[in-house]
């Protein structure tokens, strides 16, 4: 199947050489030429605008876009106007969902047809497949089918759910699913991003305890301005954070593709010293927390490793110097 591929940094680059190898045809183009020419000599057909993309792409034509969330919009509606009516615009990024109703309703006025999808594997997807979450109507959705199977993982990357074996496999178990109409597949790829957060921030804190199991054995301030530690004896453990996170990785309730990743990470470099804390958000943490908030339902887990994140950027600064503020006027206590 021929596919057009707008946007060929790391996710866009490796979704053209999974297809590829797959034995589809893929016509790319990117704002920096130089990725457009590095790829070409792995067999995507190059283009040096989006003009020129969909000009090399036959009817009906497919073309999928996977630049930064802030770009989305713009990029697909030029790919949009581009097209023609029973032609595909798919949008692969981060994507806000609301914005998806709206392009959906706006480039079906063309007849032509919109399509979302949420990607997730990172930079690990060429080799381990890419899970897929898609929006969009149900015969355009089977048309891209050929696209959505070669990008995925398969039925044989993870052992068959037990009560699923006297059936045959389901999409969802080779690894894509198509979630419902447009929108759909950003909406489930938004809540998944914010499990992710708070997945990595269980992480983060059950290893900065261990990190912390040995602070019976250090000198602390005896001050009235620092809590003791009541009882010392029951913090004397040197732990090797990278060991135990390398042991959960086996038999564990809670080991995972992110504590193998963390595992590596700490192997490399065990203080993570080359890592300054700062942890971005994208948006689609914020998207969950506010659905959540439209709809009443409680996620306070996702809300904190959300604020979690704010913190880490030095977001709550004035708020802790207002604490210092006001122990300092109501007890005269001195923090610098």
């Amino acid at each position: 199947m021929q596919l057009g591929m707008v946007g060929l940094g790391r996710m866009g680059a490796n979704l053209s050489r999974r297809l590829i190898a797959a034995g589809h045809e893929i016509v790319g183009y990117d704002v920096q030429p130089e990725s457009v020419t590095a790829i070409e000599a792995e067999g995507v057909t190059g283009a040096s605008s989006i003009e020129e993309l969909v000009g090399k792409l036959s009817r009906p034509r497919a073309c999928w876009v996977m630049v930064p969330s802030a770009y989305a919009v713009s990029t697909t509606d030029r790919v949009a106007e581009l097209m023609e009516a029973g032609d595909v615009v798919i949008d692969g990024g981060n994507t806000y969902y609301r914005e998806d109703l709206d392009r959906a309703e706006r480039y079906g006025a063309r007849g032509v047809h919109f399509v979302d999808v949420g990607v997730s594997g990172g930079v690990f997807g060429l080799q381990r497949g890419f899970c897929l979450m898609i929006g969009g109507e149900d015969d355009v959705v089977r048309r891209l089918d050929p696209i959505f199977a070669a990008l995925a993982p398969g039925v044989d990357a993870a052992p068959r759910t037990k009560e699923r074996e006297t059936s045959e496999p389901s999409t969802a178990e080779a690894g894509y699913l198509h979630c419902g109409p447009a929108g759909a597949g950003h909406f489930v790829k938004m809540v998944h991003n914010g499990i992710e957060y708070a997945l990595m921030a269980s992480y983060a804190e059950g290893l900065n305890l261990l990190a912390h199991a040995n602070d019976g054995a250090l000198d602390r301030p005896a001050d009235a301005e620092t809590a003791p530690l009541a009882e010392p004896r029951f913090y004397r453990y040197d732990l090797n954070v990278a060991d135990v996170a390398e042991v959960w990785r086996r038999g564990s309730v809670i080991s995972s593709w992110l504590l193998d990743l963390t595992a590596a990470a700490l192997v490399e470099d065990p203080s993570l010293e080359r890592f300054g804390g700062r942890v971005a958000d994208s948006g689609e943490g914020r998207w969950t927390v506010q659905a959540a908030v439209d709809v009443g339902v409680p996620a306070p887990a996702l809300a904190a490793a959300l604020f979690d994140r704010f913190s880490s950027r030095d977001r709550d600064e004035l708020a802790n110097k207002v604490l210092s503020a006001m122990r300092n006027r109501f007890g005269g206590h001195v923090e610098l």
